[in-house]
């Protein structure tokens, strides 16, 4: 590692630089499986920077699995295989009374913290909208050109995809996009394969396509991966940046097996990004489709990071779907609100999106750590939280002589409303009930008056 220069510029944080120029030397070979990366100290030392700085930039590696931390021995490179991209990259763009039944406290997961919605930038935007001609015509059917080369800095700049505006496409939600997809998609397939435990409504979707589904077992700790050999399907709907619901994230090494897979049975991977955007302890992953978006059907949305009502998602297409997209649905009149794409374009191209999104961020962590904390504070071990590290909701594990359906009418008898996870399974079944806890429209004092409410109507 001595023989390497870091480069600096004042674009970017200077951990981000480290964390990135370090990702290169593994991806390009330069460092090898098992080399010894310097010291925290020591790198610190020789960079001039401050140790925080090179702890965060090896944090952020460690979590993605480029590299790992052996106790006092210190950091070392992972296994990694190259994977040679067969598209050209797109444009580099810079930069204590029982409750009778009535709802306190919903612990409902995607819902948003209304008081820190931007508001009233939101309307004056809309309003500045209204006066263009643009709002007064149906609009383009596959999305506002506007919106679509704000995604293309985005996603870029967020997630590492190099993508082109009309390989964007616009819909009003993730379902209604996997419906039309699903129209082209059983052209060529008629298997795919789901995770399970795995969002329902995406199964739902491809059942309304009499898809024949096939599932991939998906633990605590992740994907097991190992199972693609025994399936038969060239199609994959995963979750990899945050699995739902488990919360588990994929590493650099299962993304690479992913893409390696969908190589050698010519097949295609449909990757959800559903809400990358909200993790606590290290940066956002990067997509998979940054390692080769010709094998990655890419899936996005303003639901979960901005707000339902505003029905906005989007897929990135590869190239070889682009053409047969348009003419299935060119005569088809778009069904997500022009209005709602030219304020998100406005809102984007000023600024706004990611200052909101760094303030949401801040807000949610302290709130999921507010939750964690009075969980295992009024519950100790008779329950194991899951997820804690990214998203808006976590999962609880309760180790009590309770089923799901119990926990969840015990709660609601004290005014607390929380939700099953049984639904999310197709084949395999929890040993205990896990319960889902969304915290992100909750203020801190009322989700330590639910957490109280649930001691009371779970423990007496």
């Amino acid at each position: 590692m001595n023989d390497f220069i870091f480069f600096f510029t004042d674009k970017e944080a200077k951990y981000k630089q480290i964390y990135q120029q370090i990702k290169t030397l593994i991806e390009q070979g330069s460092l090898k499986t098992n080399d010894t990366l310097p010291s925290i100290r020591r790198l610190a030392d020789t960079l001039q920077v401050s140790r925080n700085t090179t702890l965060t930039a090896y944090e952020q590696l460690v979590a993605e699995g480029y590299i790992r931390g052996e106790g006092r021995k210190g950091y070392f490179v992972n296994e990694f295989e190259q994977v040679f991209l067969h598209e050209e990259l797109g444009p580099s763009i810079p930069n204590k009374k029982k409750i009778t039944g009535n709802i306190t406290i919903d612990f409902r997961a995607g819902a948003v913290d209304q008081q820190y919605f931007p508001l009233k930038i939101w309307r004056q935007m809309a309003n500045q909208i209204l006066h263009g001609e643009e709002c007064y015509t149906y609009g383009d059917p596959f999305g506002e050109p506007r919106l679509k080369e704000q995604l293309v800095g985005y996603l870029l700049q967020a997630r590492g995809v190099h993508v082109d505006a009309e390989d964007i496409f616009i819909g009003s939600s993730t379902q209604q996009l996997l419906i039309y997809l699903g129209f082209l998609l059983k052209e060529d397939f008629d298997n795919i394969i789901l995770e399970d435990p795995g969002y329902n409504g995406a199964r739902e979707a491809f059942k309304l396509h009499n898809f024949k589904i096939q599932s991939l077992p998906v633990l605590e700790n992740g994907a097991q991966l190992q199972h693609l050999t025994h399936l038969h399907a060239r199609l994959i709907y995963i979750t990899p940046s945050h699995h739902f619901p488990y919360g588990v994230s994929m590493s650099i090494q299962q993304r690479q097996t992913l893409i390696q897979w969908a190589k050698q049975v010519d097949g295609y991977i449909l990757e959800d990004d559903y809400d990358s955007e909200f993790r606590y302890t290290q940066q956002p992953f990067p997509a998979l489709a940054s390692i080769d978006k010709s094998r990655v059907i890419y899936i996005g949305t303003f639901s979960k990071s901005f707000l339902p009502a505003v029905r906005l998602s989007y897929i990135v297409l590869p190239k070889t779907f682009v053409s047969k997209y348009k003419e299935r649905f060119q005569y088809f009149e778009h069904n997500a609100s022009s209005l709602h794409q030219l304020t998100m374009a406005a809102f984007m191209e000023k600024g706004e999106w990611t200052r909101h999104i760094k303030r949401m961020r801040i807000t949610y962590k302290l709130k999921i750590n507010r939750l964690v904390q009075e969980l295992q504070q009024q519950f100790g071990d008779k329950i194991t939280v899951l997820g804690a590290q990214s998203g808006l909701y976590i999962l609880v594990k309760v180790h009590m002589q309770l089923s799901e359906q119990q926990l969840i009418e015990n709660a609601a008898q004290y005014g607390v409303k929380v939700y099953p996870t049984s639904p999310f399974f197709l084949r395999q079944t929890s040993t205990v009930p896990i319960i889902q806890l969304g915290f992100s429209k909750l203020q801190l004092d009322e989700i330590v008056l639910g957490v109280q409410l649930l001691k009371k109507a779970w423990l007496t």
